[in-house]
């Protein structure tokens, strides 16, 4: 069954973030206009938003703002033992 697509979505957006999702979306075989038109179709399925918003906490923006620490572990039993301990 073939669904007419006779409306119109517009929606202003900075250039740097559509070239970026441009980019994802091409590298999974998508258009925009797919992936805007999969988004507003699970809106109406669901009855709600689709995706789950969430502001990071204090600790998780700390996390993504500090550098990596570098670890090296002697073996990969080592590094599993260790995050296995990780909540003790």
């Amino acid at each position: 069954m073939q669904v007419s697509k006779a409306e119109i979505v517009r929606a202003r957006i900075a250039p740097e973030i559509k070239h970026s999702a441009e980019l994802v979306l091409a590298s999974l075989g998508m258009s925009m206009s797919d992936a805007i038109r999969i988004f507003v179709s699970q809106v109406a399925i669901r009855q709600s938003f689709p995706v789950e918003l969430r502001t990071p906490n204090h600790l998780t923006l700390q996390a993504m703002q500090s550098e990596p620490e570098q670890e090296e572990y002697a073996s990969a039993d080592a590094l599993f033992d260790e995050l296995s301990h990780v909540d003790d």
